[in-house]
């Protein structure tokens, strides 16, 4: 890895498949060993493994990008208004992580504005790894990722993270209406569920409460292996708070039986 001012965009991705890799193999220390679990003020969970895996992302980037800003879940925003900023997610699914459940992840992304140039999203108990390059191509493990094909709804799998959102967000009617309109329901959820619709595993993937650093390297990730990152009323974007992530071919029936445009 090289320090320097203007990387090309292949340096970016190599350091940021590194840093995910590193942070993520971190969290397995605490993997399966009943390490305590605080609740934060929103009473999601967070635990010594999160925190140590920003550190070791937050270290790296101030090492080799001192310029760049970064937002993080656990540590908050440094130079944020920087034109290239990373966003962290040391522990994307912690609730999996403390229940010892292997479908957590570690993710990182690096905007140009409010545009992510890429993406990675490390999954440390699977050693599992997607991630795309703006105009590269989206690749899982070292090998091409695509959606799926699906193109009758009838057949497609939908994926959610919790279906407690869905009422205070004012969309549980949307979800029922995707539930009779599918075959396959899964709360394969958090990245997880994403990572299953851009290798083709999944069709659809809803989730109607989300944050910047949950967001950060999907809507890339889901471009670049052919499919769709929105939200709910169909603008790709990273920063809705809410996601819609479809194989690209069911997007316009998604938004119209969610009916939000």
């Amino acid at each position: 890895m090289m320090n320097t001012r203007q990387p090309n965009s292949q340096t970016l991705l190599d350091f940021a498949i590194d840093a995910a890799w590193r942070a993520g193999r971190s969290t397995l220390n605490l993997y399966q060993t009943g390490a305590a679990a605080e609740r934060k003020s929103d009473n999601t969970p967070v635990t010594q493994a999160d925190r140590k895996a920003e550190q070791i992302l937050r270290e790296m980037i101030t090492t080799y990008w001192p310029d760049h800003g970064i937002i993080g879940e656990e540590y908050g925003h440094v130079n944020s208004d920087a034109r290239y900023c990373w966003i962290v997610d040391p522990i994307d699914g912690t609730k999996s992580f403390v229940s010892g459940v292997p479908l957590y992840s570690t993710l990182l992304a690096l905007t140009d504005g409010d545009e992510a140039l890429l993406g990675v999203v490390y999954f440390p108990a699977l050693d599992d790894m997607i991630y795309a390059l703006r105009g590269e191509g989206c690749y899982w493990n070292g090998r091409r990722a695509r959606v799926s094909d699906q193109k009758n709804m009838a057949d497609a799998v939908l994926l959610t993270s919790e279906l407690k959102y869905f009422q205070p967000a004012g969309r549980f009617e949307a979800w029922q209406r995707l539930i009779e309109k599918t075959y396959i329901q899964r709360t394969w959820g958090d990245a997880y569920g994403y990572f299953l619709v851009a290798t083709g595993r999944a069709d659809i993937m809803v989730d109607p409460a989300m944050h910047l650093w949950d967001c950060g390297p999907l809507q890339v990730i889901m471009e670049e292996a052919g499919g769709t990152f929105t939200d709910w009323k169909g603008n790709a974007t990273i920063h809705g708070y809410e996601s819609v992530a479809t194989n690209g071919y069911l997007f316009e029936e998604v938004m119209q039986i969610i009916g939000e445009r």
